[in-house]
């Protein structure tokens, strides 16, 4: 009998069937000579939809994230994962969900989990390469224990937040109901000291210091700054949110808001690369972490579904490298590429070995983008997720005795694209201008097929996922279904522990942080001024807004 898993030659060949200066930009007099590793500041955005950008949508101000990509590359055909911790995960590993135990959902609050310990990241390899590593905002990759924490993955330095949201000026995190704690960390303590101001700023501000602080002439420098905006909840000073008064759309108005602070912050950032003496010999990748969320603001139009969803409004991502290094600029690339490619790629531009990294999923993509050659990817595997609730319809029958399509499961090969189990919503939820949310506009194009459980598309002909295809081409959806077969027997046990009442942050000094001991003296993690009394008679009054707040951040969460 044949292997139902195929080779990869047979799949193709079916598959070829079908708030300074403004004047960033001009020369600078203290500019360095190349230095043979280029420095690296990848900035990711969170929950920021394929709509919110304004190279695709003009409604959506962002001059300086225009211009960077319009001189660099656009990546129109670049996929990351629909929620938070894959994403960040995939970027940090290399490695596919199922290969790292992150197959479901995200690493909450309260649970005894993070990226396992024996794989190396990607700012671990950095710093073998010589690399100074410094991260610079929202981690979401656990933290239950002090091994956890992004100074013992990698980074030299780090300051941000370690939960999934937080406020943008108080720092509070929720995870249920009146759990609740203080969230914004300096290395590996807390940085009671540091809240108040509004993080985009923030987090902007604290990369300026990096760079003024480094000599970029003496050791090559990786930048992770990770934005928590344009998360929930919508908050952003004024300022930003005045341009956007005439969307009728309250949340749409703010979300807008938020992106064009995200915009000014990079602008600075780009500023102070160009002041200090990196930009010639520098590479900056602007990505997002996963589709918006249109509940709250979000945009993916005209794409389908939205965050939490595995069509392309959840896992088709906004991206682009901007570098005086790229040989042809100024250009759009389709070359297909996943969020696990950026760590082979920077590892060969750092002149790492990649050829010695086994268990990579990724590809050194640098001459796709640079060159404009083909992508060595040929297929992506969105994830395998067996504890998803399981689709009513789906059967081993319905998935012609090769895969049981009551798994939630996604998989693209090719420009083939197939779905099994529940993908999630999968409206096409047109761009949020009408006043009276959501009544209006939600029930424009509902589109419910409550009996299916298999779904094929060709996304390079039908990007909108309009036409499914998988009754007319059983030979295609064959074929991809022996390739879930093939990535299924590869994949390792899921990890996803229950939550640990020992987490509780009013447990802890009042802030996240690790709670499971490993020897370490904890008293230094949670040190906090005299004030303790007032800020705990402070923080029950405001017992009841972080409950009503609690249930927005949790819907929005998965």
């Amino acid at each position: 009998m044949t292997d139902p898993a195929l080779s990869v030659l047979s799949v193709m060949s079916l598959l070829s069937l079908g708030h300074l200066s403004p004047d960033w930009t001009s020369p600078n007099q203290v500019e360095q000579p190349n230095h043979p590793r280029p420095h690296i500041i990848f900035i990711m955005t969170d929950d920021q939809g394929f709509n919110d950008i304004g190279y695709h949508n003009r409604d959506i101000h962002t001059p300086t994230l225009d211009k960077l990509a319009a001189e660099g590359v656009k990546l129109e055909n670049y996929y990351i994962q629909p929620i938070c911790t894959p994403s960040r995960s995939q970027f940090i590993t290399g490695r596919y969900q199922i290969h790292t135990g992150l197959q479901h959902s995200i690493i909450r609050s309260r649970q005894p989990s993070c990226l396992p310990f024996d794989l190396r990241t990607l700012p671990q390899r950095l710093q073998d390469s010589g690399y100074s590593t410094h991260m610079v905002g929202k981690w979401h990759l656990g933290f239950y224990k002090r091994d956890c924490l992004p100074t013992r993955r990698g980074f030299h330095t780090y300051f941000g937040s370690l939960t999934g949201s937080v406020d943008y000026y108080t720092y509070k995190s929720c995870d249920g109901p009146g759990v609740c704690g203080y969230d914004l960390h300096e290395g590996e303590r807390v940085a009671w000291d540091q809240g108040g101001r509004y993080s985009t700023h923030l987090y902007a501000q604290r990369v300026r210091k990096i760079l003024a602080a480094h000599d970029p002439s003496s050791q090559p420098l990786f930048i992770f700054l990770s934005f928590q905006a344009v998360h929930t909840p919508l908050q952003s000073p004024r300022e930003y949110v005045y341009p956007y008064r005439r969307m009728g759309n309250v949340f749409r108005r703010k979300y807008a808001g938020m992106v064009s602070a995200v915009d000014e912050a990079v602008r600075n950032v780009t500023y102070a690369l160009r002041k200090y003496g990196y930009y010639k010999n520098s590479v900056i990748i602007f990505s997002t972490d996963n589709g918006g969320q249109p509940l709250f603001g979000g945009s993916n139009w005209p794409l389908r579904g939205r965050k939490g969803t595995y069509w392309e409004g959840g896992v088709r991502g906004i991206g682009f490298v901007h570098s005086p290094l790229l040989k042809h600029r100024r250009r759009v690339s389709k070359a297909l590429l996943h969020i696990t490619d950026w760590y082979p790629t920077l590892m060969g531009l750092a002149g790492g070995n990649v050829s010695q990294m086994e268990g990579l999923d990724g590809y050194d993509m640098w001459e796709a983008i640079s060159d404009g050659k083909e992508s060595p990817r040929l297929e992506i595997l969105h994830n395998i997720d067996p504890l998803y609730n399981a689709a009513r319809h789906g059967s081993l029958k319905n998935g012609y005795g090769i895969w049981n399509t009551a798994v939630q499961a996604a998989v693209r090969v090719g420009d083939w694209k197939l779905l099994t189990g529940n993908p999630g919503y999968g409206d096409w939820i047109p761009p949020q201008v009408l006043g009276n949310f959501p009544e209006s506009w939600w029930n424009l194009e509902r589109h419910t097929e409550q009996k299916k459980s298999l779904w094929l598309f060709n996304v390079a002909d039908d990007p909108y996922e309009r036409y499914d295809l998988a009754e007319s081409r059983p030979d295609v959806v064959k074929q991809l279904l022996a390739r879930l077969t093939f990535y299924n027997r590869t994949a390792v046990p899921v990890r996803y522990p229950s939550e640990d009442p020992r987490a509780d942050p009013s447990l802890n000094g009042g802030a996240w942080g690790p709670w499971e001991g490993d020897g370490e003296n904890w008293e230094a993690f949670y040190p906090r001024k005299r004030k303790v009394k007032k800020q705990k008679r402070k923080f029950c009054k405001m017992k009841s807004f972080f409950r009503r707040l609690n249930i927005r951040i949790m819907s929005n969460r998965i």
